[in-house]
C-alpha cells in the first residue's frame, strides 16, 4: 500500500479525531451570536442601546427607561446555556431564559426566570430570580460558598442547565443555584440591561460575548448533582428526589386531609376547612378563635424536627402554626396550646398592638418573644414559615430570613412564660414533643407545601 504526503494527512487528522474525549465529539453547540451583527435577536420593553463591538454584545443604560431586554427570536425548552459577560460594578443585570412576553400579561412585559448578575456587596451573582412574575427563588444567601465565584472587572464565564424541571447556574465552575420548578417549561433567553434610577449611570455597559447552546442529549451532558450546594423545591405539594433522600416528607398531599384530624376532635372537621387546587384553606368564620372549623392538628407528635409551611393571608387576618402542642389541656372553647408562629397581617389586624413590644406580630412566638418590625413579607402571594425544633433550642424563619431564636426548659424560658397568657398552663413550651397544628382565627388563609424533616 502507497502512503502519499495526502493520505498521511487525513489519517492524521483522524487519529487526532479519535484522541478526543468522546463528550466533545459528540456535543452539537449552536452559537446564538455570530460576533458580527444582532441576527436571531430582538429587542422588547425599554430602550437601552444595544451594539456588536469588538465581537461583543454591548448593552447600554438609557435613562428613564424601564428594564430592556435583547431576547432570542426562537424559544428554547431544555438547554444547557454558555456565555462569559463583564459589567460596570455600579449596574444590575442579568440574564433571562424560558422566558416569556405575552400581551395577556402586563401588556407584553418580559417575565420568566433569570440568571443574576450582581457586583453588589450583597454577591448574588447566579441566583436564579423570576423577573416581573414571583421574586427571587434563589439568592445567594442559599449557598453562600458561592458568593466569591464572580470576579469584579473581569469576564465571567456562566452556564445554565434548564433540563424538565430542574434549573441549576454555575460562574466560573463554581455552582451557585439549584432549584425544582414547573411554572415554565419553554421560552427565549434575553439578555438585560436594567432601567437605572440616576442619570449620572446612562452609558455604563453589560457586555456578553460567546454565547452558545447545546439543545440535544442534555440530560446526557448534565452536571453531575453537587449535594453542597441546597436545592429548592417550587413544584407544589411534591417532595423531589433529593428531598427524598434527605429525609423530607410531606404532611399535605394536595389533594386529601390524611394526615391531619380536628384538634378536639377525632377526625377532620366537617366545616370550616377545604382542600381546592392544591390548597388547604382555613375558611371565613365570624372571627372567633378556633370557633367555625376549629384549629387542625397532625395525627402525630413531632420530637425534633424542620417544618416548612408555604402560607397566604387575606387582609385582616390571624392564623398560626403551633407546635409542642398538646390538644388535652384546653378542652373547652378557644384555641389549643401550644407555642405558635404567629401569622398575622401586622397592619389591619388589631392584635399586632397587643401583647408586649410586638410580640404578637407576624413571625414572632406568639405573646412571647417579638420578631424584628423589618422582614420580608408579602401579602399579595406565598410566604414561607419554617420553624426548626432541635432539643431546647428553636428557630422562626420567614421567608429565608431568620426572625427569632430561643431556648427553652430553663429558668430564663419559665420567666418568660410566667408574665405571658400561658401562665396557668402546666409546663408549657417544655413538652418534649406534641403534635403540630394550623390555626382556625376567623380569617381566610390558605396553606401549601407543608413539609418536615425529623432530626436525631
Amino acid at each position: 500500500m502507497k502512503y502519499s504526503i495526502k493520505n498521511m494527512k487525513l489519517w492524521a487528522a483522524a487519529l487526532s479525531l479519535t484522541l478526543l474525549p468522546l463528550g466533545a465529539m459528540a456535543q452539537e453547540w449552536q452559537s446564538l451570536f455570530n460576533g458580527k451583527s444582532l441576527s436571531g435577536w430582538v429587542q422588547r420593553n425599554g430602550k437601552a442601546k444595544y451594539s456588536v463591538e469588538n465581537g461583543t454584545i454591548v448593552g447600554r443604560t438609557v435613562y428613564g427607561t424601564p428594564n430592556s431586554f435583547l431576547c432570542t427570536k426562537k424559544n428554547y425548552g431544555d438547554f444547557i446555556l454558555e456565555f462569559e459577560f463583564r459589567m460596570d460594578n455600579s449596574l444590575n443585570s442579568g440574564v433571562q431564559f424560558r422566558s416569556e412576553s405575552l400581551k395577556s400579561y402586563n401588556n407584553g412585559r418580559v417575565h420568566g426566570y433569570q440568571f443574576e448578575m450582581d457586583p453588589s456587596p450583597r454577591a448574588w451573582t447566579g441566583g436564579i430570580y423570576d423577573e416581573a412574575r414571583r421574586g427571587w427563588l434563589y439568592n445567594m444567601n442559599n449557598n453562600p460558598s458561592a458568593k466569591t465565584a464572580f470576579k469584579k472587572d473581569a469576564w465571567n464565564k456562566a452556564r445554565i442547565e434548564a433540563i424538565g424541571t430542574t434549573l441549576r447556574t454555575w460562574v466560573n465552575g463554581i455552582a451557585c443555584a439549584d432549584i425544582q420548578d414547573n411554572a415554565t417549561l419553554t421560552g427565549f433567553i434575553a439578555l438585560q440591561v436594567h432601567a437605572i434610577g440616576n442619570k449620572a449611570d446612562e452609558g455604563k455597559k453589560v457586555e456578553w460575548r460567546n454565547i452558545r447552546i447545546l439543545t440535544k442529549d442534555v440530560q446526557k451532558y448534565a452536571t453531575p448533582v453537587d449535594y453542597n450546594v441546597p436545592e429548592l423545591n417550587y413544584i407544589d405539594n411534591t417532595i423531589s428526589a433529593r428531598e427524598a433522600k434527605d429525609g423530607w416528607k410531606l404532611l399535605f398531599d394536595g389533594k386529601t386531609t390524611n394526615g391531619w384530624r380536628g384538634a378536639k376532635l377525632d377526625g377532620f372537621p366537617d366545616h370550616g376547612w377545604k382542600v381546592e387546587n392544591g390548597l388547604l384553606k382555613v375558611l371565613k368564620g365570624a372571627g372567633g378563635e378556633s370557633a367555625n372549623g376549629g384549629d387542625i392538628i397532625t395525627t402525630r407528635t413531632y420530637k425534633n424536627f424542620i417544618l416548612k409551611v408555604d402560607f397566604k393571608i387575606t387582609e385582616g387576618a390571624n392564623s398560626g402554626i403551633k407546635y409542642f402542642v398538646d390538644p388535652t389541656l384546653n378542652k373547652g372553647t378557644g384555641s389549643a396550646i401550644g407555642c405558635e408562629f404567629q401569622i398575622l397581617d401586622d397592619q389591619r389586624h388589631p392584635d399586632a398592638k397587643l401583647g408586649v413590644k410586638g410580640n404578637r406580630k407576624l413571625g414572632s412566638l406568639y405573646d412571647l418573644i417579638p420578631a424584628p418590625e423589618k422582614k420580608p413579607f408579602d401579602i399579595k402571594n406565598f410566604n414561607q414559615a419554617m420553624i426548626v425544633v432541635k432539643g431546647n433550642h428553636v428557630e422562626h424563619w420567614l421567608n429565608g430570613v431568620k426572625l427569632l431564636e430561643y431556648e427553652r426548659n430553663n429558668a430564663e424560658w419559665n420567666a418568660l412564660v410566667a408574665y405571658s397568657k400561658y401562665k396557668d398552663w402546666p409546663n408549657f413550651g417544655n413538652h418534649s414533643e406534641g403534635y403540630i397544628l394550623l390555626q382556625d382565627h376567623g380569617h381566610e388563609v390558605w396553606f401549601k407545601n407543608i413539609k418536615i424533616k425529623e432530626l436525631p
